[in-house]
């Protein structure tokens, strides 16, 4: 079969599509792939994929046309699309026209819509956090309302990026929500108008002692360079003798290659190289070096990381620390070594699709390579290979940046982590709030209800499902049609299970307590609230701060 058979197929295929309703739809898609056919010549395995198109072509149009029940070709192709790029990396996403904003969000940090984190919790949209001066806040919705219905119709089983598809449209135009909130007898109808929804990719930034400066970046949008080097100008403004500055990326999960460029720039000089890609495509292949003179090379600089700072914060950090300019200090990232770019595929769709891998100045691609439902799998050490920094310190690829100071006070426990992930911390402070309403200062305010949150903690039958208690559940199911364990036995590993999370709890009080007072500031205080109550207990901060302290500490990290 050669090229022009196979045009004739898909012309023959448009043809017979004129005839029937459900075969208008392959008519599309034929004209797609004729298309794609013409601009794959050059790639060496032509016939393979031009045969595969084929199959493909013939595939829809059966189904599209005999399947006992009617279907929606648009949603059954998205399906196919997305399972093709799952067999891919993690990273690789078709974009469709009805997550554009999604898309723009991530890129620019603004979007059109209400302005509101909201999540599936119990089966339902909730409102996690309503954004300061969005549509939401204004409106007068709150975190914990469940959204029951969007303009009359029921959100029930809906996932989240189909309610998030709803609630994003252009500025001025309404959406009606029913809203059940906690301590109201009936449903609520509030009336939102979508608006232009920014949000700040610095939510903080000011003194943490009285020398020691700190930033946050949560995530790098456009200017998130230019936002770090003001907010440093505004920290020397009001300290001229700055002895150090902190930069928190945990929890960044990155953004534009660019920026981060541009935020190395504001700390190393002119021209050093800052991270190079390499990819199927050579002629794609490029170095990106800081453009500019640096904004203050000389200020003493600690980059705070952790398992959720990837991609954008991995350059930063990993140059930082591959050019001996500051000091790491945390918890090993993510370890997302990949360039994705955006190409266009019509009717508003993009792929993001991997081109590239970086590499950081000691030559070294700090890309995870193993895979376990979507998350990265720690790598060890053993099998990194090794690198230097500019001074000689030995670093790794693979799996991530090491920082130069690990601190890791919840490893070998995961409460803390099914607190948040399920939940329990964010239903407890809803509840708390009825009996609580008003927290009028963020600097005086402790929390000390701690007897209470155990009472909480009991009602839900610590039903945690942590690892431990899904492979008890497991053994109980399997015990009962045989082996050497007795439903009596099962049970005595229960209650060891359920004594082993009570002292673990009891040990994390102070950690929990910290989680509990950050979720409830932020209800009066928003995200920046959040994150000044978070760095009252901050170990990581009080460990930074007690390295700038010690001058020859700080130097001899650097100096290996």
């Amino acid at each position: 079969m050669n090229y022009f058979t196979l045009k004739i197929d898909f012309q023959k295929l448009k043809n017979e599509a004129t005839k029937t309703r459900t075969a208008k739809f392959l008519a599309i898609g034929t004209l797609v792939f004729t298309g794609l056919a013409t601009t794959i010549v050059e790639n060496g395995n032509y016939f393979e994929i031009a045969k595969n198109i084929e199959i493909f072509a013939n595939l829809y149009k059966e189904v599209n046309t005999y399947y006992v029940d009617e279907i929606d070709p648009s949603t059954l192709m998205k399906t196919g699309i997305d399972a093709m790029m799952e067999s891919l990396d993690p990273y690789t996403d078709y974009i469709s026209e009805t997550q554009i904003e999604g898309y723009r969000f991530i890129t620019e940090g603004k979007y059109n819509g209400i302005g509101a984190d909201i999540r599936i919790i119990d089966g339902l949209p909730t409102v996690v956090a309503p954004y300061l001066d969005a549509p939401a806040q204004k409106a007068g919705l709150k975190a914990g309302d469940k959204i029951v219905a969007i303009d009359g119709k029921d959100t029930k089983g809906k996932t989240s990026d189909e309610v998030s598809a709803i609630l994003k449209g252009y500025p001025g135009t309404e959406v009606e929500l029913t809203i059940s909130r906690l301590g109201e007898a009936k449903n609520l109808n509030i009336t939102l108008v979508r608006d232009e929804v920014e949000v700040s990719n610095i939510p903080y930034s000011g003194m943490v002692s009285s020398d020691v400066g700190y930033i946050a970046l949560t995530t790098f949008t456009r200017d998130a360079g230019a936002n770090v080097g003001k907010a440093l100008r505004d920290l020397k403004t009001e300290q001229p003798n700055l002895k150090g500055v902190i930069l928190d990326l945990r929890d960044n999960g990155g953004g534009l290659l660019a920026e981060a460029v541009n935020l190395c720039n504001i700390f190393i000089p002119k021209d050093e190289l800052v991270v190079t890609t390499k990819g199927k495509v050579k002629d794609w292949d490029r170095s990106f070096r800081t453009q500019n003179p640096a904004s203050d090379p000389q200020v003493p600089l600690i980059v705070l990381i952790n398992k959720g700072s990837a991609s954008a914060s991995e350059i930063v950090s990993g140059t930082i620390q591959d050019l001996d300019r500051g000091v790491l200090l945390g918890q090993r990232s993510y370890g997302k070594g990949l360039v994705q770019n955006t190409r266009d595929i019509g009717y508003n769709a993009k792929v993001k699709m991997t081109t590239a891998k970086y590499y950081i100045p000691s030559g070294r691609c700090i890309q995870a390579v193993e895979y376990q439902n979507g998350e990265p799998v720690d790598i060890a050490e053993s099998k990194r290979a090794p690198f230097k920094t500019r001074n000689g310190r030995p670093v790794l690829d693979g799996g991530g940046v090491k920082p130069d100071i690990v601190l890791d006070s919840d490893a070998g426990s995961n409460i803390l982590q099914t607190l948040d992930e399920k939940y329990v911390v964010f239903n407890y402070v809803n509840q708390w709030m009825l009996k609580n309403p008003e927290v009028k200062s963020l600097e005086d305010f402790h929390f000390t209800d701690w007897d209470d949150f155990l009472q909480f903690l009991a009602k839900q039958n610590f039903d945690f499902d942590t690892e431990t208690e899904k492979l008890l559940k497991d053994l109980k199911e399997k015990s009962k049609t045989g082996g050497y364990l007795s439903q009596a036995d099962i049970l005595a590993l229960e209650t060891k299970v359920v004594a082993a999370k009570k002292a673990d709890i009891d040990k994390h009080k102070e950690r929990i307590s910290d989680m509990i007072e950050k979720e409830i500031v932020s209800r009066a205080f928003y995200e920046k609230g959040r994150i000044q109550m978070g760095l009252r207990n901050d170990l990581e901060i009080k460990e930074a701060i007690k390295l700038f302290g010690d001058k020859a500490k700080y130097d001899g990290i650097l100096k290996g």
